[in-house]
Formats: structure tokens, C-alpha cells, sequence
């Protein structure tokens, strides 16, 4: 297969693979999306027909790698890595292509879920009565999962221990049953075994990390942050540090710090506007209003 049929292949299948994979992300995790909450059953399920969906796609241009981890294990068994590169960038490009695909397919729902303030925090969010798990929570938002893996517990040597294995488990999947006669990618029968054994590896192993077991899967949507130009700030804010609950933190702290100067001050209680992080004074008084 010449170097041209190896790039647009991967290409297209990795874009496939990431657009199916990271769109059940996507629908399980998104707000006002019909599957949201389907759960993790529906997450590892979905990843593996995109598997399966990409690589009888990619198959027969370039024997459909869609992994890194796949095109450095096949290259170790042949001793040969003059395409490695090209390998690399076709699946570096789709990744990016596919990410962005899935922020189109998902626009309208990242735009409500990135602007709930039960989901991000904000001014009101605390006032809630019932608030989402997604509020409760300090560290990074669900919107990371979708284009990239994190850890439950941040355990840096479980957390590599786990990728590990898990990429271990599907390396030797698809060296001892996955390829084709040739030797040089999936094969038929290969796809769908690699992509059952995708199926286990979420089932059993994804908890503690999210399974990347890709490094396309995450460093492709990582270096292009899919965006729209309303979003982009923020989306690429909650891809790195999480949902930004900063600002809201500053008020209510400033909100805190400006009550106890005025019990120690004393100036009676109602004198401050809590919605207000600005000095806003009103006329305290225990007269009845007028009905008039």
C-alpha cells in the first residue's frame, strides 16, 4: 500500500473512530441529549461498534491502525518503520477532524450543558435546591470526558498502570487474532474480534481511567480544541482546568468577607444586597410597608 492510500486511510477511519466514540460520549453526558445518563453499558458498547464501524472502513487502504499503540506494535513484530510517520499523522489528523465533527453533531448541547449554572456554577447555582452531581463536584467537568479521558483517582502510577495493561490487552488482541493475511493491519474477522475485546477492556478495565488505550484518542481532540467562536474560550477552559467556578467562588467569598465587616461594624442584618458582590447598601427598617 503506497504512503498516499496509508494517510487518507487512517484518516478517515480515526475520524470515524473518534466521531462515534466521542458522539456516545457526547449523548450520554450532554444535557438536553435524548441518551443522556444511559450509562457506562452504552458508552463501552458504543466504542466498540465505532471499532468495528472504523476499521472495515479504513481496512482496505491501510489496513486500519486508528492507534499508535497498534502502529508501534506491528512495527516492532515486522522491523519495519519507514510509515510509522505517516501512520502518526493520519491518525493525529483524524483525531482532530473527528472531535470536531462531534462538536458540530453537538453544538446546540454543549452550548445548553456549558451554560447551565447547575452544571458550571455561577451567581444562582449555590440557591438551588436540588443541584446535579455535576455541581457538586471541585475537579474538571463532564464536558473533558467526551474529548478526552481522566482519571477517577488521581493515582499517577495506578493511573499508568492501568493504561497500560489495558493497552497491553488489546495489542495482544490484534497481534494474535486481529490481522489480515498480510500481515499489516486488521483484518475482516480481525475488526470484529478487536472490536469485542474493546467492549471488555471498558467493561472491566475503564473505570479507574476512562480507557483511552489510544493515544489518538486524546491527544488529537486535545491539540484541536473543537469550537465554536461564542464557546471558544470557555470550552477550552473546561478541557483544561474544568468547569471555571472562579469567578463565582471570588463573589461569595467577597460577599462573606463584606457581612462579617459589617456584624463587626455593627450595622444591623439586611443592610447588604446578596445578589450583589458590590457595595450596594439599603435602608434597614422595621416599619411595615404601606399597602397604599
Amino acid at each position: 500500500m503506497s504512503s498516499s492510500d496509508i494517510f487518507i486511510g487512517e484518516t478517515i477511519g480515526t475520524a470515524i473512530l473518534i466521531l462515534l466514540g466521542g458522539g456516545v460520549c457526547a449523548a450520554v453526558t450532554l444535557k438536553a441529549s435524548k441518551a443522556r445518563n444511559a450509562g457506562w453499558l452504552a458508552i463501552a458498547f458504543g466504542w466498540g461498534f465505532a471499532v468495528m464501524t472504523a476499521v472495515y472502513i479504513a481496512g482496505p487502504l491501510s489496513g486500519a491502525h486508528l492507534n499508535p499503540a497498534v502502529t508501534v506494535g506491528i512495527a516492532i513484530k515486522d522491523g519495519d518503520w519507514s510509515n510509522v510517520p505517516v501512520y502518526f499523522a493520519g491518525e493525529m489528523l483524524g483525531a482532530m477532524i473527528g472531535a470536531v465533527l462531534v462538536w458540530v453533531a453537538y453544538q446546540g448541547q454543549f452550548q445548553a450543558h456549558l451554560t447551565d449554572r447547575e452544571i458550571v456554577g455561577g451567581p444562582g447555582a449555590q440557591d438551588t435546591a436540588a443541584k446535579s452531581v455535576e455541581a457538586q463536584e471541585k475537579g474538571a467537568g463532564p464536558v473533558l470526558g467526551v474529548f478526552s479521558t481522566g482519571p477517577e483517582i488521581r493515582n499517577p502510577v495506578q493511573n499508568l498502570a492501568t493504561e497500560i495493561i489495558g493497552t497491553f490487552v488489546l495489542l495482544l488482541a490484534v497481534l494474535t487474532q486481529g490481522l489480515n493475511d498480510e500481515g499489516n493491519g486488521l483484518g475482516v474477522l480481525g475488526g470484529l474480534i478487536t472490536a469485542l475485546v474493546v467492549v471488555s477492556i471498558g467493561l472491566s478495565l475503564g473505570g479507574p481511567t476512562g480507557y483511552a488505550i489510544n493515544p489518538a484518542r486524546d491527544l488529537g481532540p486535545a491539540s484541536c480544541t473543537p469550537c465554536c467562536p461564542a464557546q471558544q474560550g470557555r470550552l477550552r477552559l473546561e478541557l483544561r482546568l474544568g468547569p471555571d467556578r472562579r469567578s463565582a467562588d471570588r463573589r461569595r467569598d467577597r460577599r462573606g468577607r463584606l457581612q462579617r465587616r459589617l456584624r463587626l461594624s455593627g450595622h444591623p442584618p439586611g443592610t447588604i444586597d446578596p445578589r450583589s458582590t458590590r457595595r450596594t447598601y439599603r435602608p434597614h427598617t422595621t416599619e411595615p410597608r404601606s399597602t397604599q
